[in-house]
Formats: C-alpha cells, structure tokens, sequence
C-alpha cells in the first residue's frame, strides 16, 4: 500500500480539544450577543450556483472563488475540448462554487424567502467561508464568518445600532485598543463625478482599499495609470488624506463636493449618524474593495497589532435587485474570528476557566465494576455534570494519568470498598487530595 503523506492544504488547519476550546468560547460570546441584540440565526448550503456569486464582489474578488467540479459525465456533450477557450471550458466543467462570504448568499436567502420573512429582516450567521487567497498571518483560504445584518430597512438606526454592537461584543472579548472606521460610498461616487472618472469608479475603489498598505506616493503612481491627471490626482489625495475631526471633514467635503447631488447625500446621511452615535472616525480614505456597497461602509482596526481589519461591512441597496427583489436595502458587518481569535491569544486574554474544565473522571479498579461504574455516571449526569468514563482495564495510575492529560480535575474511583459502603474515593487532581463521599454528595460538591 502507498504511502500517504498526512498533509493539509494550504491555508487549512486542524483544531485540537484545547483550541476548540477557546473557540467554542468566542462563538458562544458572539451568538448570545446577537441574540440580545434582536438578532436570528440562519444558516446557508456551503456550495452555491456560480451564477449567484460571480460579479458580487469585484474583478479581484472573482478570482479568489473556488470553483467546484461538476460531478459525473460532465463533459459528454463536448465533442472538442480544444476548441473551447478557457472561460467556456471552466463554465462546462464547473457550475458550483464554495461560498466567498455570507452576505450574497443571505440576498438569495431573501429573494427565495421573501414570502416567509419580515420586514425588517435581522438575521446573525456564523459559518464557514472559502477563498482562493495566499495564506498568511491572519489570512486563510477556510475559515470563519459571523454577520449580522439589517435586511428591508434604510433607517440609519441600523449603523448606530451596529456600532454599539461592535463595541459590546469586543468589551466582551476584553479586546480595548480598537477603533471603528466610516466612510460613506457615494462620496467616493462624488470624487468620480466631480473628476470625471466615473467609468473607473470600481478600479478606484479597490485602489483606496489598499491606501493602506501601498502608502501614499505609491497610491498616486496607481492614479496615474487610470490615466487621472497630474492636478486631479493631487486634489483627490488631498481630500482622501484630510485631517481633522468628523465634523471638519464633512464641512471640508462640502466645499469640494459642493456640485455633486450624490456627495451632499452621502455627507448628509454622516451628519444625521454623527447625531445618533459619534463613537466612529470618519476615514475618507475607506472604501472597502467589495463593489455591492452603496453606501455607508465600516472597518474596525486593532491600533495594537498591525494585523489588518478585525470586521468590516456596509451598506448595500442593489443586492436582492439582480434576484428579482428591488428596492431593498441592506446593512450588515462581517467579523474576522479568525483575527479576533488570534489577537485573543497573542494578548492572553482567555479566561482560565476555558482550559481547565470542571467535568470528572469515573475509574474503576477492576472490569468486574464497569457495570457500577456505567450507572454512577449516568446518575452524575443527569445532573447536567460532564463525565468521562474510562473505557479500558488500565491500571489506576494510567486511569489518574489519562484524567492529568485531558485536564479533568477530580476523579471518581470504584472499587470494592466504594461498592460495599457506597462511600466513593473522590480525588482532586489539582490538589492531589481525596475524600469518601456519597453519590449525593460527590454531585453536590461538582456542582
């Protein structure tokens, strides 16, 4: 037999007991907190048509979707494979793809729906996503998504509310040193009018995206190549690098986007935020690179680790359109576990309680006391108390050494002694010490 090599694909990765976990831990800290924030989960296939997700989320985006093979004799009916171009052979081949996020897919969700939910729509959602990316620090090509998302209305209490919710749900982490960026897309619409590049608006967007990491003078040279003019390039910077407070960016905006319709709306609509909830900063620069948002747009940084966006999101008003659902507005946030986990980590903020549990062990001293034994932790269970019953005649040090290795704290020891008194040795492997006690009791103490 052939040898495998036990290898994963790159940017994939197993998950151990002690992982879990902690991960386990943050979900559980962000379902409840959706929860009491109105919120309902959903769940979406893994697998969706391709047609639902190409064109939702850019030219760089579109290349980052994997595709899936068609399953069976899918190619029965091409009579001349070299006579196909690559584009015509990859829709013969594959008409499936993994999903890239959870937003797309929450619109079909709608659109197939719509009959059976209510306006407005609030829906969490945390599962797993795929992407065709270059794995590193932070960035993997399996990993997780949690949304939350506003579907049906266009009230600008969603961003309020979700702005309050990303600072309730990183408190809860014990994550401080975070900053919430905002900008609003139909300013940098305006910024195509009103220098006329309108035709390279999308191309724009994903450029700003990067602002970032390419740095200033590198962003001009980029401008440069969408052929934007010496003069209109150094005006643009100087609006996309302004300084100042929120409400010195909106005058100072006025003045320059004082001819765009689109730009006084979007500057508005950051007016009217600013009198519901003023704990953002109002990053011109912001674009975000996915070309479905139309409107306000959010990025959440950690200002410790240069470890990119912790979450991100918008507003999208033309999603549910293109399924035959119009005129419905949409507004979500999308949170990097994976980062937030990782940023857990690094500044050794999970509580201890996670990684020392409290569930016990049920030894027993010879096979003849398995049956005593299967009976005493079904008893402690019911109690709603995790127990672990050892399933093979080791010796007790080997019993003691397993409950040591998967960190379980107190052992329960049957032996012919226990039976006959019902009195059970109850020992403390943190301690190292022991005492007999009653079924009765041992549940009391454990509880």
């Amino acid at each position: 037999m052939k040898k495998i090599n036990p290898s994963l694909p790159k940017g994939t990765r197993d998950f151990g007991p002690e992982v879990m976990k902690k991960r386990n831990y943050v979900f559980n800290i962000f379902r409840k907190t959706f929860s009491l924030f109105g919120f309902n989960s959903i769940e979406t296939p893994s697998l969706e048509n391709i047609e639902i997700l190409n064109g939702k989320y850019g030219d760089e985006g579109d290349k980052l979707i994997f595709r899936i093979l068609n399953s069976g004799e899918f190619l029965k009916k091409v009579d001349n494979i070299n006579d196909l171009s690559s584009s015509e052979l990859k829709n013969y081949i594959s008409t499936k793809g993994l999903r890239y996020d959870l937003t797309v897919p929450l619109a079909r969700f709608v659109s197939s729906n719509r009959e059976n939910i209510t306006l407005p729509f609030k829906r969490y959602q945390i599962q797993k996503v795929w992407r065709a990316d270059r794995p590193q620090k932070g960035r993997f090509r399996e990993f997780y998504q949690c949304d939350v998302d506003y579907i049906g209305s266009r009230s600008l209490v969603c961003e309020a509310e979700i702005i309050k919710l990303v600072y309730t749900i990183f408190k809860k982490l014990n994550i401080d040193s975070i900053k919430i960026k905002l900008n609003n897309r139909k300013i940098l619409t305006a910024l195509s009018e009103v220098f006329n590049f309108s035709e390279k608006f999308n191309q724009f967007c994903v450029l700003v995206d990067k602002i970032d990491k390419i740095g200033k003078d590198q962003f001009q040279n980029e401008l440069k190549k969408l052929d934007i003019s010496k003069e209109k390039n150094e005006k643009i910077v100087k609006i996309l690098f302004f300084k100042g407070s929120n409400e010195e960016k909106v005058e100072f905006l006025k003045l320059n986007l004082s001819n765009s319709d689109i730009g006084i709306e979007g500057l508005n609509e950051i007016e009217q935020l600013l009198t519901l909830s003023d704990n953002f900063e109002f990053d011109l620069s912001l674009a975000r690179g996915l070309s479905y948002y139309t409107s306000t747009i959010f990025e959440v940084i950690s200002t410790k680790e240069d470890i990119g966006s912790l979450c991100g999101g918008g507003r999208y008003d033309d999603l549910t359109e293109v399924f035959g659902y119009k005129d419905i507005s949409g507004i979500g946030i999308s949170f990097g576990i994976e980062r937030i986990i990782e940023v857990m980590i690094d500044r050794k903020l999970f509580p201890e309680k996670i990684i020392s549990t409290n569930k016990v062990l049920v030894s027993y001293l010879s096979e003849k006391y398995i049956k005593k034994s299967i009976d005493i932790a079904s008893i402690i269970r019911k109690e709603n108390i995790s127990v672990d019953l050892y399933s093979d005649n080791g010796k007790l040090k080997k019993q003691l050494q397993y409950a040591n290795n998967n960190n379980i704290s107190n052992v329960i020891i049957v032996g012919e002694d226990e039976i006959k008194s019902n009195l059970y040795t109850l020992k403390n492997m943190e301690k190292g010490t022991q005492e007999k006690l009653s079924i009765e009791e041992i549940i009391s103490k454990l509880s």
